[in-house]
């Protein structure tokens, strides 16, 4: 009953009633050694039917499900039986040993399989279709899950994911138990997936105090970490100290402002953060940070004053061809071009159809006359490939271009910077809406002296998804030539798209009922019709319309990832109705999501060393359960290539059928299907609706009602970001 001592019992796990991917947490029946089965609840990674456990906790009684033991520690067994030797080596946490091969092992070498796998190794080339490579893989793989059983039975009660408890494997090896030990809060710094909270149970179940300083010093640190994920470069300090206290849950009266003050001091000192007196408060900087937005006000200005002056015959000859061969440019793009010339930095935005591709076309030509080298780039690959088949020109991502590899001793970083400088006298950046801070300063660092920098983009799309917002901040500075370009040419005037995206842009609702084919309007109050009328489309309706394909022409866009209509609910129903469970189609599961071959996924964080970034998206084109991996082939990149995952590192992608307009950025899709209800209310904001138009290249098609697109049109209240970025170019510092 409850309150008895702690139980330990040994036993066969016989049934698995719940498990919950998020969580890790399981109702299942045992099977004692006595006979008894008992009901057993806790936190248990992916585990089997048919594995043997030992287990202890304390006993109590569910109110609904009766006597059950909630287990606070576990450990696997070695099986005794050879179904439950197949089930332990097919469990896969050993790579290259999947449910066939399981089978093929066991039924060699029966109840001796793992005394020859410790002991004579080489005798698993015996077993048909194990070579030497193969073996020696297993082997490696199979020392490794024995040494993560230890981190995993040590962090199985603090609700740390299997998943990220093998992240946390990778990154400190078998020292992984010590340096969580010593310091829990390197994880939510070092690991993805791992949050302060985790962390800090975890701290605080090792007995650190309250007031620890380690505590506090972690808690400034998530929270501006966690403030540069949301867009701001820094915090107000009244805001900072606010964030502080709801992460660690106490009053004013536990923890003292005080000592808030002086361990952000103390951080001060040691150069972790740095604080500046604003008018309006202190703003407290997050050091990669301070000295990106510094450095990034230093260069820019530098850049503007010194890029090498052309002489007024190179000019005057240039432009005259470039105007001979282009008669239909406008009088705004002419008046880029002249100042491109003259300007070491320039921005260019403008709208849909205004002619920014043109303008950067005419750009690259006019800077080729002048015998220029010029380096095209855009934040992603999308954008790349874009702007390459726009301008005929090749274009690469910002980290490509950067060369972003390995280097012994140092690691993954950008090979290019101010040490090793770009070989060019021309960077022009398209999408450069998308740039965040972090990313602008990286690109600065490599743009030799004397370099041009032209940075092209619509600014009234939703900003960068990184910290800061610099294509707003070079403009609002009014220290850098800015050109807006607005004549929308007459082709662009005949797409209901474009002319409802600036109808929208200008705060006017867009036209809805005008006939035309590349802009419809669909009706639908109710968030669950217009769910249905969402799959609805994608499955049969638009691709006899197109015909368009579902999964390769067809993006739906939502505003928010909850509701009936979100993010989440779609991608379930999409994958239901466009790739449905079958026999041929091989599954993964990661989180509660199944991923099945032919899915359409994306990547949700940067992976440097994959070459992957946050938004790419992709079709998953082989699951192999022998060696535990996935392959999703990226097709919006320059060049289509198949990226290999681990099934631990499945929580870096989630379905793509439907996605936020957030992640679309960057983005067009031939064909956009986007639910505009009431029901999203918190994010129906102008230039989020703006956005997720102009992502359509041949239709758009909104499902909802013209209340919601009422208040999106009207909701000019563009969330501001904490960045001094235009300030600091406004006064000229160059310090």
């Amino acid at each position: 009953m409850e309150g008895s001592p702690l139980e330990r019992l040994e036993g066969t796990l016989e049934k698995i009633r719940f498990y919950g991917e998020e969580n890790s947490y399981l109702v299942g029946t045992l099977r004692s050694r006595d006979g008894k089965a008992v009901t057993i609840v806790g936190n248990f990674p992916p585990i089997q039917v048919g594995e043997s456990l030992v287990v202890s906790g304390d006993w109590q009684v569910h109110n609904r499900y009766g006597k059950q033991l909630a287990v606070n520690h576990w450990e696997r067994l070695i099986p005794t039986t050879v179904e439950g030797l197949k089930r332990y080596l097919s469990s896969g946490l050993i790579k290259g040993i999947g449910p066939v091969t399981a089978d093929k092992i066991v039924g060699h070498f029966g109840l001796d399989t793992l005394d020859i796998m410790e002991n004579e190794p080489h005798r698993l080339q015996e077993i048909e279709g194990i070579g030497a490579k193969k073996a020696a893989g297993i082997l490696k793989s199979y020392g490794q899950y024995r040494d993560v059983q230890d981190v995993l039975v040590f962090l199985q009660g603090y609700g740390v994911g299997v998943g990220q408890a093998m992240r946390l494997f990778r990154r400190y090896g078998s020292d992984t138990i010590r340096q969580v030990r010593e310091n829990p809060y390197r994880m939510a710094e070092d690991i993805f997936g791992i949050g302060f909270k985790t962390a800090d149970k975890i701290a605080r179940q090792l007995g650190l105090p309250e007031d620890a300083p380690e505590r506090i010093q972690a808690s400034i640190t998530y929270a501006l970490s966690r403030a540069a994920e949301q867009g701001h470069v820094y915090l107000p300090c009244e805001v900072l100290f606010v964030r502080i206290k709801e992460l660690l849950d106490v009053s004013d009266g536990v923890l003292p402002e005080e000592f808030l003050e002086e361990q952000l001091r103390l951080m001060v000192r040691q150069k972790r953060l740095f604080c500046e007196k604003q008018e309006s408060g202190e703003a407290v900087y997050y050091a990669p940070f301070y000295q990106a937005e510094k450095g990034t006000a230093r260069m820019v200005l530098d850049l503007s004053r010194l890029a090498r002056q052309y002489s007024n015959l190179e000019i005057t000859q240039a432009l005259g061809k470039v105007k001979h061969d282009n008669s239909h440019l406008t009088d705004e793009q002419l008046e880029v071009l002249e100042h491109a010339l003259h300007n070491g930095v320039l921005v260019v935005t403008g709208g849909p159809g205004t002619g920014k591709t043109t303008t950067i076309k005419t750009l690259l030509t006019i800077f080729q006359l002048l015998k220029q080298k010029v380096l095209l780039a855009a934040p992603t690959g999308r954008a790349a490939k874009r702007v390459t088949e726009a301008t005929g020109e090749e274009a690469s991502t910002i980290h490509r271009l950067l060369e972003y590899t390995y280097t012994d001793g140092e690691g993954f970083r950008f090979q290019r910077n101010e040490k090793n400088p770009f070989d060019a006298r021309i960077v022009i950046i398209d999408e450069a809406s998308m740039v965040d801070l972090m990313l602008m300063y990286s690109l600065l660092k490599a743009l030799p002296p004397g370099c041009r920098l032209i940075m092209v983009g619509d600014v009234d799309q939703l900003p960068a998804v990184g910290a800061g917002n610099v294509l707003k901040d070079l403009i609002n500075s009014g220290n850098i030539p800015c050109f807006r370009l607005s004549y929308i040419f007459r082709q662009a005037r005949e797409s209901m798209i474009i002319v409802n995206a600036h109808r929208v842009n200008q705060g006017e609702m867009p036209y809805l009922n005008v006939k035309n084919k590349d802009f419809f309007f669909i009706h639908e109050e109710d968030p669950e019709h217009a769910a249905g009328l969402v799959v609805q489309l994608c499955r049969e309706r638009l691709p006899n319309y197109g015909p368009f394909d579902p999964l390769l022409d067809i993006q739906v866009l939502t505003p928010m990832r909850k509701t009936a209509a979100g993010v989440d609910r779609l991608n379930l129903l999409l994958q239901q109705a466009l790739n449905p469970q079958a026999r041929d189609k091989v599954e993964a599961a990661n989180k509660g999501t199944i991923f099945r071959l032919g899915d359409k996924v994306m990547q949700i964080r940067n992976n440097y060393q994959k070459e992957i970034f946050n938004g790419d998206i992709g079709l998953v084109t082989a699951i192999d359960r022998e060696e535990a991996e996935l392959v999703v082939t990226f097709r919006d990149l320059l060049q289509p290539r198949p990226v290999v995952y681990d099934f631990t590192e499945l929580d870096e992608l989630v379905l793509s059928y439907a996605v936020s307009v957030h992640k679309s950025q960057g983005s067009e899709y031939p064909v956009i299907i986007m639910p505009v209800l009431t029901q999203h209310y918190m994010l129906l904001q102008r230039n989020l609706l703006y956005t997720g138009i102009t992502r359509a290249r041949k239709l758009a098609v909104l499902v909802g009602s013209k209340k919601a697109l009422a208040i999106a049109v009207r909701n000019n209240r563009a969330e501001d970001r904490y960045s001094l970025l235009d300030a600091r170019l406004r006064l000229g510092e160059c310090d």
